[in-house]
């Protein structure tokens, strides 16, 4: 058993970074490319959430989500990119939740 009470975030974390760690992308680019993916894969909220701190660290804004979702909309459809829109806000949503239980 692993040396963690939460081995799956651990390896989503490690993931995360060795992806960032092994592309010649940006931060930046690579996250603007990984909303992308989670848009056209019709990704959960908690997708969205584990990937906001990432985001926000590459110094994308809501105004750039906002511009992705734009891009995609002809490739991915009306129906994904609403989607989307509501599993985006609720990713926020329990990223903000998540942040309170740690401060509270």
């Amino acid at each position: 058993m692993p040396d963690t009470d939460t081995p799956v975030l651990e390896t989503l974390t490690l993931m995360t970074a060795a992806s960032l760690d092994n592309s010649d992308l940006s931060p930046r680019e690579l996250m603007i490319a990984r909303v992308a993916a989670l848009v056209a894969v019709d990704a959960p909220a908690a997708s969205y959430a584990f990937n906001i701190a990432p985001a926000t660290d590459a110094g994308l804004t809501l105004d750039d989500a906002e511009d992705i979702l734009v891009a995609v909309a002809p490739i991915v459809g009306t129906a994904r990119v609403a989607s989307a829109v509501m599993n985006l806000a609720a990713g926020l949503g329990l990223a903000i939740a998540l942040a309170d239980d740690e401060d509270g």
